[in-house]
């Protein structure tokens, strides 16, 4: 393989790999949560773990958080939501569902980038923002209501979650000048901060489950949340963004082909309708891309 070829295929298949392991999470998820771990302790407990693993990479960062402290903390706010949502949404609702109302997010982004960043928005990006939306209210339309509203929790978990990563992308876009470090370190803080202050304002005891349901909560943050951030991180840094979007969107794929093999959820074919249009919008958001990306 020539050095071009693997300069185009590690990243690729970087991004392919953990791309399909964030559809594939919510499976051990489950089984953790079946084992007693709630999804504030099992949420607490993987991220604290990946952020304790990462500190000989991440604390040099640290004085960094002087320079920006606003956004670094709304950084590590708005990423916490988004992990911390997105945990409870895929341990409560339809899995496939639940990753496409999350992959609304480039609509937000676009939005809020264009709000907060003076990003223009193209005819292209504004045709996957109509489609999108028009994808997301066939998602969520009520049929008791005659409207579209979300379902239940796990609806406004995986919506929220999807527009806190959306925030969390523009403030990223925001600290050009903050290194990776300092950003990965704000969201696994964020998201370890937050855990444990939805913990003790909720006062949810600690779990009563067994030292490897503990062990296989750390595991997983560690060879799952780590390795996937990792993973999908280096596939962004080595890739134009537009190319990284579109194959970030195997997620999808892995979310739904998982689903159909270990679980008996149905998808309507009103959902699998809108589904579709939200895909199609994230892949036109993708495809949107300023030429300077490649």
């Amino acid at each position: 393989m020539s050095s071009i070829a693997a300069r185009r295929f590690y990243p690729a298949l970087a991004m392919m790999t953990g791309a399909s392991m964030w559809g594939v999470i919510w499976y051990p998820m489950r089984l953790l949560e079946s084992g007693g771990l709630v999804g504030l302790w099992l949420t607490l407990i993987m991220y604290s773990s990946a952020l304790v693993v990462s500190l000989p990479y991440t604390a040099k960062s640290i004085p960094e958080f002087a320079r920006e402290p606003v956004y670094l903390t709304l950084l590590m706010i708005s990423a916490g939501w988004t992990n911390l949502a997105f945990v409870e949404a895929v341990l409560e609702g339809n899995i496939l569902r639940v990753l496409l109302l999350f992959y609304l997010s480039p609509l937000w982004a676009t939005l809020m980038g264009w709000l907060f960043l003076r990003e223009r928005i193209t005819p292209i990006a504004a045709a996957s923002l109509i489609i999108a939306m028009a994808g997301a209210l066939l998602m969520l339309w009520n049929p008791i209501l005659g409207a579209p509203w979300p379902q239940g929790k796990a609806d406004w978990m995986a919506l929220t979650s999807g527009f806190a990563f959306a925030v969390s992308i523009v403030i990223t876009r925001k600290l050009h000048d903050i290194s990776i470090e300092a950003k990965v370190l704000s969201v696994w803080a964020g998201v370890t901060l937050l855990a444990i202050g939805m913990i003790a304002f909720f006062a949810i005891p600690i779990p009563q489950a067994s030292l490897s349901i503990f062990g296989g909560a750390v595991a997983l943050g560690v060879l799952g949340i780590l390795v996937m951030t990792l993973l999908v991180q280096y596939g962004v840094t080595h890739m134009p963004v537009h190319r990284s979007a579109v194959l970030a969107l195997i997620e999808l794929v892995a979310g739904a082909v998982s689903q159909q093999l270990l679980t008996d959820e149905v998808v309507s074919v009103r959902e699998w309708i809108g589904g579709g249009l939200i895909v199609l919008g994230a892949y036109l958001s993708a495809r949107a891309s300023s030429p300077r990306d490649y």
